[in-house]
Order: C-alpha cells, then structure tokens, then sequence
C-alpha cells in the first residue's frame, strides 16, 4: 500500500477566464507515462507520451471542443488517475470534487509462482480469469470475482506453459502474458 500510493499524482489544472488554453500541470511524471484527453464514452480526442521525467506543463486549446463532459487521463506505472471538466459555450470548467484515482493491478511472476495484487479504494469488484494456452488455443483454468476488498492478494502456482492472465475492474480490462 505504501509503494502505490508513492505513486499518487500530484495534478494542477488551472482555467482561466480570459485564457484561450487550459494548462495542466504535474509536478512528477516518468518517461512511459501517458496523457490523455477523452470524451465522456472514452474516445480518446488527445493521447501524448511522456518523453521526460520531472514536471510535466502543456497548455490546451479545450475551448472549441463541443459542449460536452471531458477528462484528462494521466496513466502512471499502477495507477490511472482522471480530472473531468466540462465545456459548455466555449468556456471550461473542472469538475474538481470528481477527480478519481485508479490502481492498476500487479503481477509479479517467480518460477512457477505468480502473485497478484491491487489496490481497490472503493471495493470495487475484480474479475480474474487465468487462460492456458494449449497449441494457440486459450483454455479457461480459473476464473474468480473479488468483492469487498481494499487489498486484493492473490499467488497462483502454474504448471509449465503459457498462460493469459486477464484482470478486470473500473471498467478496464488489464492483460499478462506469462512463459513458465
């Protein structure tokens, strides 16, 4: 719990009333991580990878998207974390008190041992499906639904061969290959 939330992400988003661009602002960011503007069904309308590691300050033109619910998603090593805003007459406003953090899950895989884990600050329900795959055909080996939990910790031993492990939870789906 103490490393996912070292990973927690600082963000500022500052509008202004006589500015034509939105500016966001976070003050740490790693080379991998990933920005991205989405509509209110996900599409996504703006995607940039960070190339740099520190702070990361980029102004944005939002004032001509079309009326409608929008968010910036900043897409960490084990977590996503959203900032809506709303465009409404061409004039943005953020929609600070909606503001969420998702974690990613984690998988770890030692010899014929693969340990999972993630974090889920509302008890949110995780879906887990491990797959075999027997000469390119995927056979379903364990499926299993975690509820009420902050901490989810699972160790599942596997037998030699390639395996699909497929997570999901906040409406996302997470995929791990595993060779043993």
């Amino acid at each position: 719990l103490t490393t996912v939330s070292g990973f927690a992400v600082e963000a500022k988003v500052l509008v202004k009333k006589d500015s034509k661009k939105t500016a966001l602002i976070l003050k740490e960011v790693k080379k991998g991580n990933q920005i991205s503007i989405k509509d209110a069904n996900g599409l996504i309308l703006y995607k940039e990878l960070i190339e740099t590691t520190g702070a990361y300050k980029k102004g944005f033109d939002l004032n001509q998207l079309p009326d409608g619910d929008y968010f910036f998603e900043v897409e960490k090593d084990l977590e996503i974390n959203t900032i809506p805003f709303t465009v409404n007459a061409n004039e943005v406003s953020l929609n600070k008190e909606n503001e969420e953090t998702f974690f990613k899950p984690y998988t770890r895989h030692e010899n014929d041992m693969v340990y999972l884990t993630k974090l889920s600050s509302k008890n949110e329900t995780i879906k887990i499906k491990v797959y075999a795959n027997h000469d390119n055909d995927l056979q379903l080996v364990h499926s299993e639904t975690v509820e009420d939990v902050k901490i989810m910790e699972r160790v599942y031993k596997l037998e030699t061969g390639n395996y699909k492990i497929v997570i999901n939870s906040n409406n996302k789906e997470y995929t791990t290959f595993i060779n043993n």
